[in-house]
């Protein structure tokens, strides 16, 4: 059985419409999915924003340790999407999964959680991104308030979401090139120095002891985090080129990248402190108010201060480059489900560059809305906005990716598939048991995650339910306008 979007095959070769719903069909590879993903996971802001503090609060040497250990639940995880992405033809991904098992009404209440989960993603990382870049003016005097900046951007992000899809791959290869080339000069450089005063310990880092010492939780939280984006490897199967085999090689190879980088250059970083001086390190970065200086402190020592300046500048292209994937990956989702008629037809219309343009104007006025009350109220943007937004969406991708498992297994034995036992019911399975052990450990860590207090904590939480409770009520609406219409 397949399932596929309603738009006609003939679209792509027809004239096209006024009001054209069609996207871009073929117009983006492995490599631009990559990019997509490995942008999402903004690799400099992560390695920058989560290692002192999982160094400091988590596992200290142990905390490489925990992103191998969360690559390989992804993967186990992504056994089971990848069967489904052969089978489900959607750019919903979450959506169309979950829908395709359980129905609209639960694949709804899913997609308003993974539209939550991105929006408040890019939210916080618009937070981040404009303290980053206001500190930056400020360092050669020009002050600019962060949500002046983050505002400006947000129109920036708009034009561009609404190009085609291969300019937006090639701005973010650009933009994550640099980055990632400069934390594998660094890693490499530190591991033909032999590591730091302690040499190259393997064991501090990644032995099972290594990794369950201190507080394994709040580590395991940050290498979650890191892996956010992965799925979005499906969202684009409408633009994929041989979306069967593409959604597949890009979903294995971001997961396989992301989890062996995030953990070599983490164990770069304890080998240049040495694994029982890191955590002294990253407390000390933490007390400092500039944590990062944990990362940029040993840039400026090995490569002389132009590195920390160039760090500086593309941590600020970091997060942009975050923000243009989320922005993309949100539009997809509007499109489909308008597409499926959960959201009104008028929000599926793309423009002559076949890009979801009026779901792009939707998605900048979230980020408007979820942003200013923030600036309106002169609240921190990184102890607030980032904190609260990320450690929030890290809570419903991790619901998402159960419910998904649990939909793969259900999905697979009403289709009474044969000879795919690994794929479609042993991972699975073993990947929602795993993915439910993360969640509680987040649940139970998430007041340090967001590093606010309990009763926020608690409304943040309860957010999932009701988001998800939300969904389903209204395409429970949708459904009885529809039936009533007819």
């Amino acid at each position: 059985m397949s399932i596929s979007n309603s738009e006609p095959k003939t679209a792509e070769t027809a004239p096209r419409t006024e009001h054209s719903t069609a996207l871009r069909a073929g117009s983006i590879g492995v490599l631009g999915i990559l990019f997509f993903v490995l942008s999402a996971q903004a690799p400099l802001t992560g390695i920058v924003g989560a290692a002192p503090l999982a160094a400091a609060l988590g596992n200290g040497a142990g905390a490489p340790g925990a992103y191998l250990v969360v690559g390989i639940v992804i993967i186990i995880f992504a056994v089971g999407f990848v069967a489904m992405s052969r089978k489900v033809e959607a750019n919903g991904a979450f959506y169309a999964y979950v829908t395709a098992a359980f129905g609209r009404k639960i694949g709804a209440g899913a997609a308003w959680l993974a539209l939550m989960a991105y929006s408040t993603v890019q939210a916080a990382m618009y937070g981040l991104y404009g303290a980053a870049f206001s500190g930056l003016l400020g360092s050669i005097g020009v002050s600019i308030p962060w949500w002046m900046l983050s505002l400006l951007t947000m129109i920036g992000v708009q034009v561009l979401g609404s190009l085609n899809i291969e300019l937006g791959a090639k701005v973010l290869a650009v933009l994550v090139g640099l980055e990632v080339a400069i934390l594998v000069m660094f890693g490499f450089t530190v591991l033909f120095r032999g590591g730091g005063p302690e040499g190259l310990d393997i064991a501090a880092s990644f032995s099972p002891a290594a990794i369950a010492s201190g507080a394994p939780g709040v580590a395991i939280m940050f290498a979650v985090a890191s892996m956010f984006g992965f799925e979005s490897t499906a969202i684009y199967s409408a633009e994929a080129k041989d979306p069967h085999r593409t959604v597949a090689r890009a979903t294995y190879l971001s997961v396989g990248i992301i989890a062996v980088f995030f953990a070599f250059i983490t164990w770069m970083l304890v080998s240049f402190y040495g694994p029982s001086h890191v955590v002294d390190a990253a407390v000390a970065a933490l007390d400092s108010g500039d944590a990062t200086s944990f990362v940029i402190g040993p840039l400026v020592e090995l490569f002389g201060p132009w590195a920390g300046i160039l760090a500086s500048g593309l941590l600020v292209t970091s997060l942009l480059a975050g923000i243009i994937a989320f922005h993309n990956g949100i539009n997809r989702y509007l499109h489909s489900l308008a597409l499926r008629g959960s959201l009104p037809a008028v929000v599926a219309r793309t423009n002559r560059h076949r890009a979801p343009a009026f779901a792009a104007r939707i998605q900048t006025a979230i980020a408007v809305l979820l942003v200013l009350p923030f600036a309106a109220l002169n609240m921190d943007p990184v102890l607030t906005l980032f904190s609260w937004f990320s450690g929030l969406a890290v809570a419903a991708l991790l619901v998402l990716y159960a419910l998904c498992s649990s939909a793969v297994v259900v999905f697979f034995r009403r289709e009474r598939t044969a000879g795919q036992l690994w794929q479609t019911a042993i991972a699975p399975v073993l990947a929602f048991l795993l993915l439910l052990g993360i969640l509680a450990t987040v649940v139970g860590n998430f007041t340090s995650l967001i590093g606010g207090s309990s009763e926020t904590a608690t409304a943040l939480l309860a957010a999932v339910p009701v988001v998800f409770v939300v969904g389903v009520l209204s395409e429970l609406r949708v459904r009885k306008t529809q039936l009533a219409s007819r």
